[in-house]
């Protein structure tokens, strides 16, 4: 039986529904069976949000001012933010976001020392983090940098759709642009390989969408689906990828294609999101694939109109930390398969196939 992981929770913006989301997130005793949360933020915070939930029982918490004193039948409080912290519901505040900084960056130092298993973070309000000097345009951004990863790749994830996108936080006018051969296959190698070992498909079918109306209309609304597409999904599938494509946005989508594979690439954000938060808003997760560590998040905003007023649903939370828990554990049963591989030794009378090739 796998072990109960450590969850970090960042409290995002405080004045959005962060600690609603969590509070409801965490508030069902079972959650407690599975993992040992630890929240990133204010005990005062906290407390202020609970009052404005009804129908939530009593939480047993910690407050702890290190992640290395969790107690593992408790909703820990990391208190990492100023004592007189305080909030403004519904408003965007320098304030919220700074705490929202400081929060994730303690997360971050805690995650890398091993106190905390896995990362799942509460939305963020980015044009305010970048206005108080955060120096990135999201999550994904900030992530990638601090690991010190070449390319990450931002994956809309529920159980029946999984959704990548070739650009991600860049203005629409810079997309095409940004959409280069080289980077639809460096995308597609990272898709497939954390389909394979993030969440356990042995060999994942990946459909490509194109960037013009109607995939270009045989180049009469655009030429990137013929000159950079095409031979992008060409080449990938001669290293052994299986993309397929590239397919017009809008018939893939409203023809329910997308259960013919395992995951989608999208060419710019909305062309991803859109799609997918129509038909998964409510349990979607996003999911930074490529970091040495596994983070999620919900798939919502801050939803600074909901803010304290108990109107905020937490199933994104929940399947945020479902997911992370979930990819944590296939990551080591994969890891551990290969290492089983690595030390099998063949017989000196291995026989050799003829013809054909093993794609592992």
């Amino acid at each position: 039986m796998p072990r109960k992981l450590v969850v970090g929770i960042t409290q995002g913006d405080g004045n959005g529904i962060g600690y609603e989301v969590i509070i409801k997130a965490l508030a069902d005793e079972r959650m407690l069976d599975i993992c040992t949360p630890v929240i990133y933020g204010s005990s005062k915070i906290f407390g202020f949000y609970k009052k404005q939930i009804h129908n939530i029982d009593q939480i047993n918490t910690n407050v702890i001012t290190s992640a290395k004193d969790v107690h593992n039948k408790r909703v820990n409080i990391v208190n990492c933010l100023p004592e007189n912290v305080f909030v403004e519901p519904g408003q965007s505040t320098p304030e919220s976001a700074k705490s929202a900084m400081t929060s994730l960056k303690v997360a971050v130092e805690d995650i890398r020392n091993g106190y905390i298993d896995v990362l799942v973070t509460a939305p963020i309000n980015k044009r305010a983090m970048v206005e108080e000097g955060f120096g990135y345009t999201g999550h994904t951004e900030y992530l990638e940098k601090e690991f010190g990863v070449d390319e990450v790749a931002m994956i809309m994830v529920c159980d029946r759709l999984k959704v990548g996108v070739v650009t991600g936080h860049v203005s629409l006018k810079d997309v095409p642009s940004l959409i280069t051969k080289e980077k639809i296959i460096s995308k597609l190698r990272l898709m497939t390989a954390s389909l394979r070992r993030d969440f356990g498909i042995d060999a994942p079918k990946i459909a490509v969408l194109g960037l013009n109306p109607h995939c270009g209309d045989g180049g009469l609304l655009g030429d990137e689906e013929r000159e950079i597409i095409l031979p992008a999904v060409q080449e990938a599938c001669t290293e052994g990828i299986l993309a397929f494509g590239p397919y017009s946005p809008d018939g893939f989508f409203g023809l329910g294609n997308y259960s013919k594979y395992d995951a989608v690439l999208a060419m710019y954000h909305d062309q991803g999101l859109t799609p997918f938060k129509a038909l998964a808003f409510e349990d979607g997760v996003n999911y930074t694939a490529g970091l040495p560590i596994v983070r999620t998040s919900p798939d919502h905003g801050t939803a600074y109109e909901m803010a304290g007023r108990d109107l905020a649903d937490p199933r994104s939370m929940i399947a945020s930390i479902y997911t992370a828990i979930d990819i944590f554990n296939n990551r080591e049963n994969y890891d551990e398969l290969q290492r089983n591989k690595m030390n099998i030794k063949l017989p000196d009378t291995e026989i050799k196939p003829r013809g054909g090739r093993i794609i592992e």
